[in-house]
């Protein structure tokens, strides 16, 4: 068996960023949250664009307000928007946040720090040149590069691009991913019930899972258990997608089909990996009739080790496929302290789900079974235990938090 690190390394060298030649798509600024920029972004202005005030007060020549208590006539009021004509000396203006300097100030009085007396002002504060002065190019220089190319756009990046008026933004287009799921124990919700069965959970939790990394989704449901089954499924999956994914099949019993059925449409690069949950996880090709081959990962049937294989290889494999930045594949991991005791060690890669207590230390769920999906919904996130590790109360841990691994 692989360990997690060969394997990961096994599926990100495989892999085929669609920035690769990829055709980027020109989208609105407002629709592109969670798309990957497919080209940098640099401005073509700075920002601010002219300095302006940091705060509500008057906007005043530092050396007429020298003693501390100066009493200005107030020549003009600039709201934010408005240009002000320039300040005479011996002025001031009354100026609100955001609003341009106007020529001649060099500082701003807060108005807190201010009494007003008719048409004049009572300025009873010594300020220094520059105080409360947004300069211009503070934030942001013309020229400057704002977003890298490979970036996952989030709320504050679409800001940034707004802030220097880009209106659309270059974006390699969404992974095409198809998944289904085998086992005729499989029922949905909303069915009957037989003996024997089961309802599918594993479609609804990987389902969402591809939404949240922003995939476009192919959904063909539950696959009959047999072999010729399978295959086809197989062959109409590769045909429009990237990315095939199932859930089941892919263990050694005589009716797991998945694997001997990629192996016929394809071939299987990887199988089997060093970690509890989820042991049986298959990484190949399939073959498309036309030609080419579509991605296949192939994840345990056990719900939560279909969840942890997701978040441990499925999501940095789709992220670099993407075209995401290689530094920013990994969840940034934390160190934190263990309040449990884990006297048994495993020969594999364990991933524990935990939760952050009150004290700021982690609490372990009593059961860690791989069918236990209420330890995924209970948790915070999971502890990377390596293998043969024991664990003892006070020990520092690497938490992976489910905040970084669902997104």
């Amino acid at each position: 068996m692989l360990t997690v690190a060969e394997a990961l390394a096994v599926l990100l060298a495989a892999d085929r960023p669609l920035a690769e030649g990829a055709a980027a798509e020109l989208v609105p600024t407002l629709e592109a949250n969670g798309r990957v920029l497919a080209a940098s972004q640099v401005s073509q202005l700075n920002v601010p664009p002219a300095d302006n005030t940091q705060m509500d007060g008057y906007a005043v020549r530092a050396a007429d307000c020298s003693s501390g208590a100066a009493r200005l006539p107030v020549s003009q009021r600039i709201p934010a928007g408005h240009v002000g004509a320039p300040l005479a000396a011996g002025t001031a203006a009354r100026i609100f946040t955001g609003a341009m300097i106007p020529a001649g100030a060099d500082a701003v009085v807060m108005q807190e720090m201010c009494e007003a007396e008719g048409d004049a002002v009572v300025i009873r504060h010594a300020p220094k040149s520059g105080e409360w002065v947004r300069r211009a190019g503070e934030d942001i220089q013309s020229g400057s590069e704002i977003l890298a190319a490979g970036t996952r756009l989030r709320p504050q990046d679409l800001g940034l691009a707004a802030s220097v008026g880009l209106e659309k933004l270059p974006v390699l287009r969404r992974l095409r991913v198809a998944m289904f799921f085998t086992g005729d124990e499989l029922t949905m919700p909303g069915q009957t019930l037989k003996p024997g069965a089961i309802y599918n959970s594993n479609r609804f939790v990987l389902r969402g899972l591809l939404e949240n990394l922003g995939c476009e989704i192919t959904d063909y449901g539950i696959v009959p258990d047999n072999r010729e089954a399978t295959r086809d499924a197989l062959r109409r999956a590769a045909q429009e997608h990237d990315l095939i994914l199932t859930s089941g099949g892919v263990s050694v019993g005589e009716e797991d089909h998945v694997k001997p059925a990629v192996e016929a449409e394809g071939r299987l690069n990887m199988w089997q990996i060093a970690m509890k949950p989820g042991k049986p996880l298959a990484f190949g090709e399939v073959h498309r009739v036309e030609g080419g081959n579509a991605f296949f990962i192939g994840l345990p049937g056990n719900p939560v080790s279909s969840f942890v294989t997701f978040l441990i290889f499925v999501r940095p494999f789709i992220l670099h496929q993407q075209g995401v930045a290689a530094d920013a594949l990994a969840p940034q991991a934390l160190a934190m302290r263990a309040d449990f005791d884990w006297p048994k060690a495993d020969r594999r890669q364990e991933f524990l789900r935990v939760k952050i207590n009150a004290g700021g230390g982690l609490d372990l769920f009593p059961h860690q079974g791989s069918g236990v999906l209420t330890s995924a919904v209970w948790g915070d996130g999971l502890v990377d235990n390596p293998a043969g590790q024991t664990i003892a109360r006070g020990d520092t841990l690497r938490f992976l938090p489910f905040s970084a691994l669902l997104q």
